[in-house]
């Protein structure tokens, strides 16, 4: 007796005991595939602008201006502050503060 494609399905492998973090950990070996095809572009453009004369390989690693160098780390700070956000804890949404919200109210005087 033949099983079905879907029966022939194997479980999902977990790694850890909670499966948020599988999931997470999903994401992030996604990000890292992403991060790693888009360095060997980068890496091959490079090779391919200096083997063409368009860009020196001293004017790719040389430093910035003064300027360029300030921009170029509040740009990495406010990418890094974006990126940590989450990691802080504190609500971004004041939300609804009704009679099952947990923001602290004044309790009505019973009469």
């Amino acid at each position: 007796m033949k099983k079905d494609a879907k029966s022939a399905a194997r479980a999902e492998q977990l790694f850890f005991d909670d499966p948020a973090v599988d999931g997470l950990m999903g994401v992030l070996m996604s990000l890292a595939t992403d991060h790693y095809v888009l360095r060997d572009r980068v890496q091959l453009l490079e090779r391919l602008l200096i083997s063409s004369g368009q860009v020196s390989k001293a004017a790719l690693e040389a430093p910035g201006t003064p300027e360029e160098t300030a921009a170029a780390n509040d740009d990495a700070a406010a990418f890094a502050n974006e990126l940590l956000r989450p990691l802080l804890g504190l609500q971004e949404t004041i939300g609804s503060g009704g009679r099952f919200s947990l923001k602290k109210h004044k309790r009505r005087a019973r009469s």
